[in-house]
């Protein structure tokens, strides 16, 4: 079964052409990469499924509803964890999700243990009271994971889920993204430009090149396909993308660095 469908999907922002046709299929319980250079058009398809923004053209399903026809049935069945800090910093970390889980309409009798039940999750039990302003990166990125997980949702999508963190704290939300699908089952579709992430990671990935698809496969196969010895996937990048990737915190810190990445698109 297909989680996500896009067939032709194209954003256009006037003259410019940010996606141009892509098409592609999402299997229930994949861990899927979006990757591509800086205005490749990745953050777009992200705001199109999560119905941030109109499509153009084409035709985009995400759990089998219509981005463009059936925009609140999909919101229902998904979560978006944008590059740019979605927690209050002003708030503790059971604030946070509390405020989340009534705004998604969950029932007020359940709150209280799907509050519990997610900061349990991500290892964020014994510093629910703390005002997440205080927080390291990686504790805030396990904290948004949690915000996304408290309306139960069957997609979720992570626009650059560890920008900004330490190879530490990078290695903890892996572990947590892969026991989200182990645990619930969960379609997850990522961007990323770091390719050890999208090679541990990914069930499967897509390499976007000014708008359009250039590749897609796993990564294992994707390599093999180069035909070099001792390929990665850095080498699949630059080959498909035609570019180079340039060779991270505290709350104020990964919120700067994730603001920046959102600038450069």
């Amino acid at each position: 079964m297909n989680m996500i469908e896009l067939d032709g999907l194209t954003r256009s922002f006037g003259a410019l052409v940010a996606v141009d046709d892509v098409s592609l299929s999402i299997r229930a319980g994949e861990i899927f990469g979006l990757l591509g250079p800086n205005g490749a058009g990745k953050t777009t398809v992200i705001k199109m499924l999560t119905t941030l923004l109109p499509p153009s053209g084409g035709v985009a399903r995400v759990a089998g509803f219509d981005v463009a026809h059936q925009s609140a049935r999909v919101r229902a069945e998904i979560a978006y964890v944008p590059q740019l800090v979605s927690a209050d910093g002003a708030l503790t970390a059971s604030e946070n999700l509390r405020l989340f889980a009534k705004l998604y309409g969950v029932c007020r009798r359940e709150i209280g243990s799907r509050v519990d039940d997610a900061l349990r999750f991500v290892g964020l039990g014994d510093s629910a009271d703390r005002v997440v302003r205080g927080y390291s990166g990686g504790m805030v990125r396990r904290l948004e994971l949690a915000m996304a997980l408290i309306h139960r949702p069957r997609v979720l999508f992570l626009d650059e889920p560890t920008v900004g963190l330490d190879p530490l704290a990078r290695q903890a939300v892996w572990q947590q993204v892969r026991q989200l699908v182990k645990q619930f089952g969960m379609t997850i579709l990522l961007t990323t430009h770091l390719m050890e992430e999208a090679d541990s990671l990914c069930d499967r990935v897509a390499i976007m090149k000014r708008g359009h698809v250039t590749t897609t496969g796993s990564p294992g196969e994707l390599k093999a396909a180069l035909g070099l010895p001792d390929a990665t996937l850095d080498d699949v990048f630059a080959h498909h993308s035609g570019e180079q990737l340039e060779s991270e915190g505290n709350f104020r810190e990964i919120s700067k660095s994730r603001r920046s990445i959102a600038r450069l698109g």
